[in-house]
C-alpha cells in the first residue's frame, strides 16, 4: 500500500507535504534495512499501519501554530514525524530510550528538512521539560505511561481540546482504563475516521486535567 491512502485521507496537503510524505516510505525502507525500527514483515503495511496512523490524531485535534508536543518513546519516530510533516508550525520533541532509533529519526528529519522536529536520546521520566500534548503509541501500559507524564503539562490551553496526553492504543483497553478512573478521559475510535480494517480496535485515548 502506498502514500495515496494518506492523499485520499488528507486531500488539502501541500505539494511540499506530497513530497515529504513520499519521500518518508523511501527513507524508511532504507534505513530498516540498516537498522530495524520497523519490523520488517510490516514494512510494505508502512503507510497503513504507521503513517496513517500516527495521522489519525490530526483527524482529532489541529495543533495551533506554536505547540509544543513531546513524542515519548517514539521508536523509528512514530507518531511524531508524520504530525510534524502535517502541523510544520508545530514543535516537536522526539524522545527514546534507544539510541540508535534516534539516529533513525535525526537522519529522516534532515533529509525531509523538517524545522520544526528535535529528537533526543532520553528516558521518557528523565524530560524535564513541560509541553502541550504528549502524544505516544502503546509504548507502555496507560498507568505507566500516566505516572512518567502527568506533571509534564504547560498549565494553560490554547488548542480546542485541553493540553494532555494523547495515545494511541489497540485491542482491549478497559483493564488499564479502569486502573485510571480519577483522571479526565476521551476516548476515540480510529474507525470512525478510517474505514480501513486495521483501525477497526484501535483507539486515541485523550487524558487531561
Amino acid at each position: 500500500m502506498n502514500q495515496e491512502i494518506i492523499f485520499k485521507y488528507f486531500p488539502t496537503l501541500t505539494e511540499l507535504q506530497k513530497q515529504q510524505i513520499t519521500q518518508l516510505g523511501e527513507l524508511y525502507r532504507i534505513w530498516n534495512q540498516k537498522i530495524n525500527v520497523i519490523s520488517r514483515k510490516d514494512i510494505n503495511n508502512f503507510y497503513l499501519h504507521h503513517v496513517l496512523h500516527s495521522l489519525s490524531i490530526a483527524k482529532v485535534v489541529e495543533f495551533k501554530s506554536h505547540t509544543e508536543i513531546m513524542d515519548a518513546g517514539t521508536g523509528g519516530g512514530f507518531p511524531g514525524i508524520p504530525l510534524a510533516i502535517f502541523f510544520p508550525k508545530v514543535k516537536f520533541f522526539l524522545v527514546d530510550s534507544i539510541g540508535k532509533k534516534i539516529k533513525v529519526v535525526n537522519e529522516v528529519v534532515q533529509n525531509l528538512g523538517l524545522k520544526n522536529v528535535e529528537a533526543e536520546q532520553q528516558r521518557i521520566e528523565q524530560v524535564n521539560q513541560t509541553f502541550d500534548f504528549i502524544i505516544s503509541r502503546a509504548v507502555t501500559s496507560l498507568p505507566d505511561f500516566l505516572r512518567w507524564t502527568s506533571y509534564k503539562f504547560h498549565n494553560k490551553s490554547f488548542n480546542q481540546i485541553p493540553n494532555g496526553i494523547l495515545y494511541l492504543k489497540g485491542g482491549e483497553i478497559q483493564k488499564e482504563l479502569n486502573e485510571i478512573r480519577k483522571v479526565k478521559k476521551k476516548i476515540y475510535n480510529i474507525s470512525d475516521y478510517f474505514k480501513d480494517d486495521y483501525f477497526e480496535t484501535k483507539k486515541l485515548v485523550h487524558i487531561y486535567r
